[in-house]
């Protein structure tokens, strides 16, 4: 195995463990499905990855497919449409239905389905679509980096923001630039791809678990305001 080659499944395994291991924990400690699927949703696609990697099987693989279908799922809606809506349960204290969650799913595999093999079909229309869905759910971040700051998350802040300009370099690059001396499987650009969506993944749990202590914070405070009020009109 060659040092890029070696890279490669290190960044892999990097998304891989932070997709799983904080999807479960959206899941489990807040009851977010929609980031806790998607983040095990991209944590299958870096499995998928590293295997056809690994194997060095060919485009025509059934990993192949799998790999560029999850892809699209991800870059179209999953990454975005979800993401928003699944950070708006700490920003706007959004709770999704089900209907909510399992229609956001639905229409992540109807476009991966429709965007599957986008190169060779739909061309640049679908490369489009890709970086004004990328720069839209940008500037929603952007407002969360806000939020972050004016309740004082100053690092979680600076860390989301600094993760999310990387993800617009990657996503802007992504169908537009080789990357001088990259192979045909573009190796280096996922090295760096790989690394990339982990940190976001990493970066955007960690600022959302803190925005969810603040929520709590408040809501104490609130209800400890409520019951002083209240014990003091019936002292009167």
């Amino acid at each position: 195995m060659s040092i890029k080659e070696l890279l490669f499944a290190v960044a892999d395994i990097w998304m891989i463990a932070v997709g799983f291991t904080y999807g479960i924990k959206f899941i489990r400690n807040y009851k977010n499905y929609l980031l806790g699927i998607e983040w095990i949703i991209v944590a299958t696609s870096g499995t998928n990855f590293l295997v056809y990697g690994l194997l060095q099987a060919g485009h025509d693989s059934p990993m192949y497919t799998a790999a560029a279908f999850l892809d699209a799922f991800s870059r179209s809606v999953g990454i975005t449409l979800i993401l928003v809506l699944g950070l708006l349960t700490v920003t706007h204290r959004y709770k999704p239905s089900v209907a909510v969650d399992v229609g956001a799913f639905a229409l992540a595999a109807a476009a991966g389905l429709f965007l599957l093999g986008y190169q060779e079909t739909i061309g640049n229309p679908a490369k489009l679509f890709f970086i004004v869905v990328n720069v839209i759910t940008t500037i929603f971040v952007g407002y969360f980096v806000k939020r972050l700051w004016d309740i004082n998350e100053h690092g979680h802040a600076v860390w989301v923001a600094v993760a999310t300009a990387c993800g617009s370099v990657i996503a802007a690059i992504y169908d537009y630039v080789h990357i001088p001396g990259d192979d045909a499987e573009h190796t280096i650009f996922y090295i760096f791809a790989l690394s990339t969506w982990g940190l976001q993944m990493f970066t955007y749990f960690r600022a959302y678990r803190a925005f969810d202590a603040h929520n709590k914070r408040v809501d104490a405070q609130a209800s400890n305001d409520d019951a002083r009020v209240a014990a003091q009109v019936e002292s009167k």
